[in-house]
């Protein structure tokens, strides 16, 4: 009988393992998934960088260090390791890609070209992408976490090779031009 009872706790520390164990593999897979989706939104920003920086270029040709700041962020975000290092470089080319835009509002011929806007609108639709999907990244974020310091599971995650991840925060200068309401003008 004591055997029975011995085998009957053993087997249930097990089964709450094995349990444990594939809750966080699904809960990191999620995040994994959450990933991809802003990788593809991050990617169309990516590529269309170059035909804004080329345009904006074309009128404020003296703006040197705002395009070679948005050119080096867009190498960094191509040259990162990790999934970190990738969150980092993103963030600096969304800082770099709210400095272009501010030197873009100092040329009114600019802001009435039919590219510039046409790129614009393309971005503003993509940055909606990538909020969106930064959200859903963090949700999965903030689900794996808790999950992984929750008891009993805080108890064996480091030894499954979980930890808790870091969050996809927007930097305070791309907050503050998303909290920014758009300037309204009437004809004069």
């Amino acid at each position: 009988m004591e055997l029975l009872v011995i085998l009957g706790v053993i087997g249930g520390i097990a089964l709450t393992l094995i349990t444990l164990y594939n809750r966080l593999v699904a809960l990191r897979q999620n995040r994994e998934n959450a990933f991809s989706d802003i990788d593809v939104q991050l990617k169309q920003r990516f590529d269309l960088i170059p035909s804004l920086v080329e345009t904006v270029k074309g009128y404020a040709g003296h703006e040197k260090d705002t395009f070679e700041s948005v050119t080096a962020m867009r190498a960094k975000v191509k040259e990162a390791n990790n999934k970190e290092e990738r969150i980092e470089a993103e963030q600096g080319l969304g800082n770099a890609l709210v400095n272009l835009n501010a030197v873009a509002e100092n040329y009114p011929e600019l802001k009435a070209d039919q590219n510039f806007q046409k790129l614009m609108a393309e971005l503003s639709d993509i940055e909606n992408k990538i909020a969106a999907a930064r959200r859903f990244f963090n949700s999965a974020t903030s689900e794996l976490n808790t999950a992984i310091q929750q008891f009993p599971a805080n108890l064996f995650a480091a030894s499954f090779g979980f930890k808790t991840e870091t969050f996809y925060d927007v930097s305070d200068d791309e907050r503050e031009i998303l909290e920014q309401a758009p300037a309204v003008k009437f004809g004069s």
